[in-house]
């Protein structure tokens, strides 16, 4: 399963692996939508989940977010390098993207996953819950036990942010920081590699 998954990525064009990407974040904030209509009372019960004004937002969902990848860059460089391979689907993603296009996936992903697990799913249901569902969701990793513990402990952490915050905000820019600087390393790798290559053959 975990090779046929591997092969699949690698036989995606670009055009169909954005395709999926984005309508995977569609069908997450529709699920959202739908879920939220039914479980808010109102559009304000919703609307009061989001604080942009609160310091918190830089000082704690900022902070947060930088550390996660600090310690994930220190765990990739001395871990073996496949406890963190996804089958390729990470690379196949970022690797070609402008830094523009980067943010803008990095925006999308945040604010659709963010507002369905922790503002929908564990407004209502709990961190427990929401953090098994959103680790559920990221199906690559669960052919890695180190990926899925490390999805695991991020959700928790994101959730307990969260739990503490009670601002949607404070995640959205965690999540946005965790995507947009580890999509930003593997771009810039991707880019030392090829040049690496090209001084090699020269």
């Amino acid at each position: 399963m975990k090779n046929r998954y591997t092969d699949l990525i690698k036989e995606l064009s670009e055009r169909e692996l954005l395709f999926h990407l984005y309508l995977t974040q569609l069908l997450l904030l529709v699920v959202a939508i739908i879920l939220g209509t039914i479980l808010f009372d109102n559009f304000q019960e919703f609307y009061q989940l989001f604080n942009w004004n609160d310091a918190n937002v830089l000082l704690l969902g900022g902070i947060a977010g930088v550390i996660v990848v600090v310690i994930d860059t220190i765990l990739t460089k001395v871990l073996p390098e496949h406890l963190y391979f996804d089958g390729g689907l990470n690379e196949r993603i970022f690797q070609n993207r402008s830094f523009i296009h980067i943010a803008i996936i990095a925006g999308i992903v945040s604010f659709s996953e963010e507002i369905l697990f922790r503002g929908v799913i564990q407004t209502h249901f709990g961190l427990i819950f929401s953090s098994i569902i959103f680790a559920a969701i990221h199906y690559r990793y669960l052919f890695n036990w180190f990926l899925l513990l490390n999805i695991i402990i991020l959700s928790f952490f994101i959730g307990y942010i969260y739990e503490v915050t009670n601002n949607l905000s404070v995640t959205i820019l965690m999540h946005f920081l965790i995507d947009f600087l580890l999509g930003l390393m593997i771009r810039i790798k991707h880019d030392k590699l090829e040049r690496t290559g090209r001084d090699v053959h020269e």
